[in-house]
């Protein structure tokens, strides 16, 4: 979206202003250095506006973290989306870890993940952020232990395994490669931790669990 260059004197917004572009500026930057991590000069820089601006344009810090979010789910989510649509849990887990380790060390964005990298240290003062970050793992914990329960019903997981303990172990590992690559690991090497995963991931035995269980 385009802002008028009619008040251009009044906020020290550029003729030219374009409030995608400064929030794109703005994910990388909360992306690279995390919430509390980012100041507000270099925020006011990568975007190319003064702190007036950003007020007026985008609120305070919060919640330009929050459309940042927004933004970066948007690029994102239709990763974790698409491999739970896939027909087994081994490929799910591995569409889900795998596009995770490219899209952790692509060459034109920071490495690890916003959702990680946002809330590693936080203050009291920005526990409501953290909060936020830690209540969308949580959901995409939820989500995934939905979809192993299904692959479990289905005979595509043993009936004795536990879909919670599942999900949690794959997210955990989905987390800490994103940790590991902002720390500077490659994509080969996180490739490398998905291998070792599915090496180790159970097979069922195609019989339904509620068969299984009469």
């Amino acid at each position: 979206m385009k802002e008028s260059a009619s008040t251009t004197r009044k906020t020290g917004r550029p003729r030219t202003f374009d409030a995608d572009t400064a929030l794109d500026k703005a994910m990388k930057v909360f992306w690279e250095k995390g919430y509390e991590g980012s100041s507000l000069p270099e925020l006011t820089e990568a975007m190319g506006m003064n702190r007036p601006s950003l007020y007026a344009v985008f609120g305070n810090k919060e919640n330009l973290f929050r459309l940042a979010l927004e933004r970066y789910g948007a690029t994102h989510d239709p990763l974790f989306n698409a491999a739970l649509q896939l027909p087994t849990a081994r490929a799910v887990v591995e569409h889900f870890l795998r596009g995770n380790a490219d899209a952790q060390t692509e060459a034109d964005n920071p490495q690890g993940c916003l959702v990680i990298n946002g809330a590693l240290a936080c203050s009291d003062d920005a526990l409501p952020i953290r909060a936020s970050l830690i209540e969308r793992r949580a959901l995409s914990e939820a989500r995934l232990k939905q979809r192993l329960e299904q692959a479990r019903d289905e005979g595509d997981l043993p009936a004795d395994c536990c879909p919670g303990q599942m999900a949690r172990y794959v997210m955990t590992v989905s987390n800490g490669m994103a940790v590991q690559s902002a720390a500077g690991a490659s994509r080969q090497q996180l490739q490398e931790v998905v291998d070792h995963v599915l090496r180790g991931w159970p097979a069922g035995n195609g019989i339904p669990y509620l068969r299984q269980n009469r």
